[in-house]
């Protein structure tokens, strides 16, 4: 199976770098990354030290309902380039232990997919979570404190 590895849109992320209201209704606050912990989730490198960065609210998902969780982000200030969708696992988490959970083509999670796994093992969990038909998307997310990383989905042969 032939995954994407899905990075937030860029014209997104250019009106939130233009003051755009983030998933609170707040604009993003800057900051300045230690170099550490920092990821972006457009190029979906790890922010480098002393560089501004973006705090904000993302909510990784179309509708309001139960399961839409918002939470904080970090985004590089200044222009990056957007990761790209078929290039596989990016390398800042090849050797990451991250959560995985998949969800319904409503957004819904699946139960019983959320599991933390070494990312090195992504293809076989990927492969086993979209054995079931209901699954529509997997989010990769921080093992620690649950936050949002990136987005897979099937790559269509």
């Amino acid at each position: 199976m032939s995954l994407k590895f899905i990075a937030l849109d860029s014209a997104q992320v250019r009106r939130l770098r233009n003051a755009a209201a983030d998933a609170n209704g707040q604009p993003p606050e800057l900051s300045i990354s230690d170099g550490d912990g920092n990821p972006c989730r457009h190029c979906l490198a790890e922010i480098e030290r002393d560089k501004p960065m973006l705090i904000l609210a993302h909510r990784p998902f179309d509708s309001l309902q139960p399961y839409a969780e918002t939470g904080p982000i970090f985004l590089c200030a200044e222009d990056c380039a957007r990761y790209p969708q078929s290039d596989g696992v990016p390398a800042l988490y090849r050797n990451r232990e991250m959560l995985i959970r998949g969800y319904d083509h409503r957004e819904r999670i699946i139960y019983g997919s959320g599991k933390v796994i070494d990312m090195r093992s992504i293809h076989a969990e990927a492969e086993r979570l979209f054995a079931d038909p209901e699954l529509a998307f997997i989010h990769v997310r921080s093992s620690s404190n649950n936050c949002y990383h990136f987005r897979i989905e099937r790559q269509p042969l």
